[in-house]
Order: structure tokens, then sequence, then C-alpha cells
């Protein structure tokens, strides 16, 4: 579900009045933070509730071991398992704000996307960021989370969702902006990626100047062959202006530098993370 509004009441709704036959769990993407270790027992223990009161499950009243206790993959076996006469039982996964600030990160999205293409799992989920699509792969969207689009601008209030903007930019701005910068960073191409590596690399050393110098990235790009004429530079600082992640601003001596708008720990962070 996408489009200008909240969604919350929306999905919510759909899960009381169609989803009533089937065990339902709603994960809050707008939380500062999600367990997604934690989801995946939860839906593991939702399915086998939900076995236990069809009273179909072949296996005991209960599993051999604790879900909390087994592990990822072996969580996963079960969701995407065969049981006896259960093809059509499964668990709604009701997904607020899938792009939100706790589930931006590539691992996350990994696990997200798992549990979409589990046999005893059905998802729907909302997004509310215009680049939310970059989060995922051709096969995470194809394949994996396999979506329906569906367009419906509810043009409600973020009362909710809104509750926690200020939480987050308190107490984790930089953590977060990295995240979303490394984010944007992976959707593109390794070229750029080494450009902006480049461009950082530099500000790291010279926190003290105004930026580096757009003559300067040129001719380092062009010594490491990443670029072989200024438009193609051009083109990489487009994309990244586009994206906030590189800023431009005048040096006293009129030379135009460039930066990136993030404290020097988050920077080093950002390129510890991207390989």
């Amino acid at each position: 579900m996408y489009g200008f509004g909240s969604k919350k009441i929306l999905l919510e709704d759909f899960a009381s009045s169609a989803l009533t036959d089937f065990g339902v769990i709603v994960i809050n993407g707008y939380l500062p933070s999600v367990n997604i270790k934690q989801v995946v027992i939860t839906i593991a223990e939702v399915l086998w509730d939900h076995l236990k009161t069809k009273r179909k499950c072949s296996t005991g009243s209960k599993p051999k071991h604790p879900f909390s206790s087994q592990s990822t993959e072996d969580l996963f076996l079960f969701l995407d398992g065969q049981l006896p006469n259960e093809k059509d039982c499964f668990v709604c996964t009701v997904i607020h704000n899938i792009d939100g600030p706790a589930l931006r990160d590539s691992e996350s999205q990994q696990y997200l996307a798992r549990i979409a293409c589990c046999s005893h799992v059905r998802m729907i989920a909302s997004i509310d960021h215009v680049n939310a699509p970059l989060l995922w792969d051709k096969k995470m969207v194809h394949t994996q989370f396999n979506w329906c689009w569906y367009h419906v601008p509810t043009y409600a209030p973020y009362k909710v969702e809104g509750v926690f903007f200020p939480l987050i930019l308190a107490s984790g701005g930089n953590a977060q902006t990295t995240k979303t910068a490394l984010v944007v960073l992976q959707s593109l191409t390794p070229n750029a990626q080494s450009v902006f590596k480049i461009l950082a690399e530099y500000q790291l050393a010279n926190e003290k100047e105004e930026g580096m110098p757009v003559n300067t990235l040129y001719t380092k790009c062009r010594e490491r062959f990443l670029v072989s004429s200024q438009v193609t530079l051009n083109s990489h600082l487009t994309e990244f202006k586009d994206h906030e992640l590189v800023k431009m601003r005048r040096h006293p001596d009129g030379q135009d530098c460039l930066y990136i708008p993030l404290a020097s720990e988050a920077l080093e962070k950002l390129l510890q993370e991207l390989v």
C-alpha cells in the first residue's frame, strides 16, 4: 500500500475484517527499533498456535524445542516446510512502514523478504518514503516479496507514526542518517561508490577545509580510471546531490568544493559498512 497519508487504520481495518480466519501479527516499522529475530520467532509461534487450534497438527501438542532457542534457519524451515494437510494454513504479517527507520538496513529487508516467500506466510505492508523501492533488488521485488501494488492515498495524519520522529532524531540521528546513506549508496554502481569513497577519505583527512575541490576530485578519479570525462563525474555528482549525500559550497578562493554532510564518526562508520 502506498500513497500520501497514514495507512495504519486502513491496514488494521483490513486485518480485523478480512483476516479473521488466520493467525495475524503486526509489525510497527515506525518504531525506533524492531527485533527481526523476535519477529521470526513470533510468526512461528502464531503458526503453531493456529495449527493447534485447528487440531490438524500431527506432531504433538508442542514443538520439540522452544522456538526462542531454535536457529533462524530452523525457524524458516518450519515456516516454509511441508505440513500434513495444511497447504492453506498460514500467518498473515501486517507491516506498518516496511520502509521505517528501524527496517531500512539491508539485513532487516533480507529477513523480511525471506519471511514473505515462506509458504505459510502472507504479507501486507505500507510504504511512505518516495525512495522505498531502493531498498529492494529485482529478486526481492519479483521473487520473494512479489508485491501487488495498491495506490491508497488516505490523506490521514501520521498521528501515531509521528510520535516517534523526535525520539529517532534525538537519540540516533547520526546512526539513522548513516543507515539511510548506506542504503542509497548500495543502490548505485561500483564506480559511483568508489567516487564517493574518494571524497569521503579526503574529507576525513582534511577536516578543517571547506571541502574537496571539484577539479581535485576529477583528477583523482581519472587516476583510478573511475571516470573518463568531466561529464561522467558530473552524472555521479548529480546523483549524490539528488539524494543529499553530497553538497557544494564556495571556498574563499572562489573554488567550488564538495562535502558530505555527515559528522566524522558517522562518515567513518559509513565507509566501514560500504563494502
